[in-house]
């Protein structure tokens, strides 16, 4: 399918695809972890107010809610948008609804940042607080119409090609591993020249899967868009789902992170909820090829069994 015909194509869906629903509730505070860093100031303020004291600002009008972070209307409709939200309205539903779960008890912590002079039994309550919140706020933000059919085209594809660069390869090598063990074809590249020409080779019924969390990694934009333009299905894994990425992504699967600071990169914290997300994918497609995956399964367990056993540790 040439580039032209897809792109077509794709219009037309994009065209007739009903909206996205509106972020569950619990899925707002990650949404402005993830997404204040590239909004303008005035937006940061709004979207850290509303997460910060979500009962507070759902009594509040938007000219209310302009006044009290010194901004515009127009600024706080922009953010609930960029949110996710069709419009303030919604907004304020959602935070009444994520203020009854804070008081019900079951709003998400918020964990104060490491610092470098924290014992080591603080810095193992914090990381291990601030994973659970991140695998908590992808599984709240993640699409699961886009996660089966994503798990729908890999669970078909003839070939699977992955790529990320750095932290996000070594997520990649993760699922290819899995899938291989379960008879697939998959092939992980963190070259980026490498990953290119083999994304030319792509053809309608292979998929391609981008890992980064930016979704602005030139390094894997560029032979997703390659393989999208040679009619494989593409799917991206971001934390971003309306970066540069998207533009060549069929099915984009939303990750989290918890939040950036001098010790702990992003790089450490997205890949708690890429490695998520790329279980979910490897599990749905387990459950669907379940009469060829159980045996392959089984058989590389087989093969490697004797690596593991007690005499040839001995030598």
């Amino acid at each position: 399918m040439s580039s032209s015909v897809k792109e077509t194509f794709k219009n037309v869906a994009v065209e007739t695809r009903p909206a996205p629903a509106p972020p569950a509730p619990a899925a707002l505070a990650a949404k402005v972890r993830t997404l204040a860093p590239t909004m303008t100031r005035s937006m940061q303020r709004v979207a850290e107010t509303v997460a910060s004291d979500p009962a507070g600002c759902a009594a509040l009008t938007v000219t209310g809610l302009a006044e009290r972070t010194g901004t515009s209307e127009a600024t706080v409709v922009r953010t609930s948008r960029l949110l996710g939200y069709p419009g303030y309205r919604d907004l304020r539903l959602a935070l009444a609804a994520l203020a009854a779960q804070q008081a019900a008890g079951g709003a998400p912590a918020v964990t104060a940042d490491i610092a470098v002079d924290d014992s080591l039994v603080d810095v193992v309550a914090k990381l291990a607080q601030e994973e659970q919140q991140c695998l908590a706020d992808t599984a709240a933000a993640l699409d699961v119409t886009q996660l089966e059919a994503a798990v729908t085209a890999l669970s078909g594809a003839r070939r699977i090609d992955v790529y990320g660069i750095g932290a996000s390869n070594l997520v990649g090598q993760d699922l290819v591993q899995k899938l291989l063990r379960i008879g697939l074809i998959a092939h992980a590249h963190a070259d980026p020249h490498l990953a290119v020409t083999n994304a030319v080779q792509m053809r309608t019924g292979d998929v391609a899967i981008a890992i980064t969390h930016s979704g602005r990694t030139t390094d894997v934009i560029e032979p997703l868009r390659v393989a999208f333009d040679h009619g494989a299905t593409t799917i991206a894994i971001t934390g971003r789902p309306d970066g540069e990425i998207a533009a060549y992504a069929d099915h984009i699967l939303t990750t989290s992170t918890a939040r950036e600071s001098e010790l702990r990169p992003a790089a450490m914290s997205s890949r708690t909820s890429q490695l998520l997300v790329v279980d979910c994918l490897f599990i749905g497609v387990a459950q669907r090829t379940y009469e060829t995956a159980a045996p392959a399964l089984s058989a590389s367990y087989e093969a490697l069994a004797h690596r593991h056993s007690p005499r040839n540790n001995q030598r």
